[in-house]
């Protein structure tokens, strides 16, 4: 691997000139996957100022802007940085159940800020963080976006919204004497209104509601609905006045069909999804993020992380419908991104489930597909992220050999570059 810097520009530098010279990248590989024609391209060249792709071309055509610096990646493929549609960076998956009492919201946020570097070195350079108490997420947003520390790009939810006793918005696990109520109950339409007014008012990127019970959550019934249709409907309207999309956590089937009802525009684990359900996601455009790895941890180690019996239960009663629907939903054409409820698993670890999804159903390009442009498009950043082209952030990722042959390859990268800044290379 190669780096290798004009000696006339840093001389210039160090004299003092005062130029606004944009810094001018020229990347080279052996290969590229092209994600949006699911091919490999041999011999490219990708140039990026300040950041920035400027340009993307074989080895043979000559550059229109020298280089200041040239990276050479030898036999590497280069690929854009992947994206995780559904993370909990400030989640420890040590730390279920019961054991989650003792972790106050600082320490929630510092355990943030060694995930996301984690996550990072990993090859996704940007996540959808999903849930997170005390607007923390938004801090790490903020101190990632403001070069504090390492980490993806991040979108983020804050506090989810939800009903009494529900899955992602209450606290159920202390006994009523201690009054404990989590910060984003919101029981009614008006209700629901003010938490997305205030979620918004403290800088969140979107809206978190559960329109299901869940998994992990102590005294919730996995399939059961939680929320109205009016309640729903109340709560999305009011986070696309503000221009702000929806995810709704729903693993049962009514609850998936009222949460597409109300316009929701991504539906997380989508485990009992059914016929109606299909149809409907399919003709709103909305967007599945079917987490098919995470029942391997939950099964196999979940019990040594504190998830609670109930909870074990649960998942034995979810993890293969899931799966099954997830393939059933890919077949019928259901936009599908790629989402992996990382926090729930360690960190890092994100990339294992792009080989499941290969197993049930998808091909390579597929899968890579739901971790790339779909999952731009869901966040309305199409051409922005998660494509090499003209016009899009630098972010870029390497791996020795074919992903396209080879999927599990990106559980291993070899190189992470974001926004044109190199933070691994190996």
């Amino acid at each position: 691997m190669r780096f290798h810097t004009i000696l006339i520009a840093s001389l210039f530098a160090l004299l003092g000139g005062t130029s606004a010279h944009a810094e001018t990248i020229e990347l080279r590989a052996s290969s590229m996957v092209d994600v949006e024609k699911g091919i490999v391209i041999d011999d490219p060249v990708v140039t990026i100022v300040d950041g920035v792709i400027t340009s993307v071309r074989s080895g043979e055509a000559a550059s229109s802007e020298p280089a200041d610096t040239v990276i050479d990646l030898g036999e590497k493929t280069i690929l854009p940085g992947l994206i995780d549609m559904h993370v909990h960076l400030t989640s420890d998956s040590d730390l279920h159940g019961y054991r989650r009492l003792a972790i106050s919201d600082e320490r929630a946020t510092i355990t943030g800020v060694v995930n996301a570097k984690t996550t990072l070195m990993a090859g996704f350079t940007t996540v959808r963080n999903v849930g997170a108490g005390s607007f923390s997420d938004v801090a790490l947003r903020d101190a990632i976006a403001e070069g504090d520390i390492p980490g993806p790009r991040m979108f983020v939810s804050g506090p989810p919204i939800g009903i009494t006793g529900g899955h992602c918005s209450d606290n159920n696990l202390l006994p009523p004497e201690y009054e404990a109520v989590g910060e984003g109950v919101a029981d009614g339409p008006w209700a629901a209104r003010f938490k997305v007014r205030q979620n918004r008012k403290f800088g969140v990127d979107l809206i978190k509601t559960c329109s299901t019970g869940g998994v992990l959550s102590k005294g919730t019934k996995v399939g059961a609905p939680q929320y109205t249709v009016e309640e729903l409907k109340a709560l999305t309207e009011e986070a696309h006045s503000h221009g702000l999309k929806v995810a709704s956590h729903a693993h049962g089937s009514e609850g998936i069909i009222n949460a597409l009802k109300a316009g929701v525009d991504t539906i997380e684990h989508a485990s009992f999804i059914d016929d109606e359900g299909i149809e409907l996601a399919r003709k709103n455009g909305a967007y599945l993020s079917m987490d098919i790895y995470v029942t391997e941890f939950i099964l196999g180690v979940g019990e040594e992380a504190g998830i609670l019996p109930e909870s074990l239960e649960k998942e034995r009663k979810v993890g293969q419908i899931q799966r099954d629907n997830f393939r059933k939903a890919h077949e019928a054409g259901v936009k599908m991104v790629f989402g992996t409820d990382a926090g729930v698993y360690p960190h890092g670890d994100n990339a294992r489930q792009l080989s499941r999804m290969v197993t049930f159903g998808m091909t390579p390009s597929d899968a890579l597909r739901a971790a790339t442009i779909n999952a731009a498009e869901a966040l309305g950043a199409t051409g922005q992220i998660g494509v090499l082209k003209a016009g899009a952030a630098a972010d870029i990722i390497a791996v020795t050999g074919n992903p396209l042959a080879d999927i599990s390859l990106l559980e291993n990268v070899d190189f992470v570059m974001k926004s044109g800044t190199v933070y691994m290379s190996n």
